[in-house]
């Protein structure tokens, strides 16, 4: 008979149920790279743009009759262009609020945006998945629940996010319904809700007030809603209308200008990121000109590209820099900042994956990014959604939660004078009543990484981490189960999604 491992003697191993930390509380600085004289010469960039060139509001009238009723004249070739006082947006955007939580209906799992937290979320928007027993193939509705439930389960994923594939069996017309009713009824953690389109942003709000209720959701934020900018420099109406949805009831906003430095953006990473900064706030001025104190999170997505082909890259040193960069100026403006997660521009899980996601998710965590979408299961770019990739990164940040929140312990145990006393010079504090006390949780210990002699190894299949990925989301699948829900709620959800879908056509876009 086999040998049991170490990690298959591990009887505290579990996969779900717990709730070790809902959230990271930040206890190591962050990673500074500008000085003052440096971050006012990108301030002044940030300002000329706001007020010489300008942010286009297009295709929404609306938009442009509340900057009209704010004394900003719409100008440009399509009469959408705004330009306004730098140190008025500013003041505008001083109205958000550093930091805010987004509740749960599982209170425990309740996530503060914001100041010195971090929470991290899935991959978001990728049409197509990738496992180890069938491959690449277009996402479906099976495979989004299923992906739901790892991330439910998952303790190093707070946030329940929203399109962590797209269920492309689904119609675009009603698919955002099924998402957010399965975010709500297989999952207790927070999430995010639809932008693509007004009506499927008001579904979202109306399915919020069904769980918490319309007095909750004056007081609270409920939901969040992430959606880009239409880079550069131009705010599309699925944007300002989202803004507008989920502003207007209090609810928090994500904006993230996307910008392929070279193309979205000029080719210099200062430029860029002045930029992305100038693009979100201006939308979050927009924000509080529908309601003041709305929240809003500054988005980065900020990434370099190959010049040669216009293929995006990943985990290159100037994304890298912009994400230090841009997490001083969302400090300075009081605003928090959400990042980008483990991104890859590679097909599967292997080396280029492991080292362009490990450098993209380390600057983000020093940056202090408070909201990391894609934190987990990115690949191709952001068009595949990988099962042994989201079970592989999660795992991985692990280690970043217990560096991020827990720091260096400087209390009196950690200091093991009673070891140095019970053991001689030139012996050894395994046996020591120190290392009996805390051994189980001196060190992180990750779930996949396989740290045993060879032989053993070769013993157990000679699996890589891949193998063991699939074999541990499989597992995980089949030890799942729903978290309780209130049958009257569930009801009227179920209600509410089956007379949205009989009042939509099915369309496919």
């Amino acid at each position: 008979m086999a040998r049991r491992s170490r990690k298959d003697r591990r009887s505290s191993e579990t996969v779900g149920g717990a709730i070790p930390s809902p959230y990271i509380q930040r206890s190591v600085p962050h990673f500074d790279v500008l000085d003052e004289a440096q971050l006012q010469q990108l301030d002044q960039q940030v300002d000329w743009l706001i007020e010489n060139i300008g942010v286009a509001f297009r295709d929404d009238p609306v938009a442009l009759d509340i900057w009209r009723a704010a004394g900003v004249t719409p100008t440009g070739e399509h009469g959408d262009l705004i330009r306004a006082d730098a140190k008025w947006i500013r003041e505008l955007v001083a109205k958000s609020p550093s930091q805010f939580t987004q509740i749960s209906r599982n209170p425990a799992r309740n996530v503060t945006i914001g100041g010195n937290h971090q929470v991290f979320a899935p991959i978001y928007g990728a049409p197509f998945v990738r496992d180890l027993e069938k491959g690449r193939r277009y996402a479906a509705f099976d495979d989004y629940e299923k992906l739901l439930k790892l991330v439910y389960m998952h303790p190093n994923l707070h946030h329940g996010g929203l399109v962590i594939c797209e269920p492309t069996d689904i119609p675009v017309s009603k698919r955002h319904l099924d998402m957010v009713y399965a975010q709500m009824t297989l999952s207790d953690k927070p999430h995010l809700g639809a932008i693509t389109e007004k009506s499927r942003a008001q579904d979202s709000v109306d399915m919020v007030e069904i769980m918490f209720g319309a007095d909750v959701m004056e007081d609270h934020v409920c939901i969040m809603a992430n959606v880009n900018t239409n880079s550069p420099l131009l705010v599309d109406r699925v944007v300002s209308e989202a803004i507008q949805v989920y502003s207007s009831r209090g609810q928090a906003m994500v904006v993230t200008p996307f910008i392929l430095t070279g193309a979205m953006g000029p080719v210099s990473t200062a430029a860029s990121v002045a930029q992305a900064v100038a693009e979100s706030m201006m939308c979050c001025a927009f924000a509080q000109l529908v309601r003041p104190g709305a929240p809003f999170v500054m988005g980065n997505f900020l990434s370099s590209m190959s010049l040669k082909s216009g293929a995006p890259t990943f985990g290159m040193p100037e994304p890298v820099l912009s994400n230090y960069v841009i997490g001083q100026m969302a400090r300075r403006l009081g605003l928090p900042l959400r990042c980008g997660g483990s991104l890859t521009a590679s097909k599967i899980e292997d080396a280029q994956a492991a080292y362009e996601s490990a450098d993209s998710m380390h600057s983000t965590m020093l940056a202090g990014s408070n909201y990391t979408l894609h934190a987990a299961g990115w690949l191709e770019g952001g068009l595949s959604t990988g099962f042994e990739k989201l079970i592989m990164d999660a795992d991985r940040l692990g280690s970043y939660q217990k560096f991020l929140g827990q720091g260096l312990d400087l209390g009196p145990d950690a200091f093991a004078r009673d070891a140095y006393e019970q053991v001689a010079p030139g012996g050894h504090f395994l046996g020591s009543d120190h290392t009996m006390r805390n051994y189980q949780t001196a060190f992180y210990e990750p779930k996949l990484s396989d740290s045993e002699n060879v032989e053993s190894w070769e013993e157990g299949g000679s699996k890589d981490m891949r193998k063991r990925a699939f074999e541990r989301w499989n597992e995980m699948l089949k030890q799942y189960e729903p978290p309780a829900l209130d049958a009257a709620k569930k009801e009227a959800l179920t209600d509410y999604v089956a007379r949205r879908k009989s009042e939509l056509p099915d369309a496919w876009y």
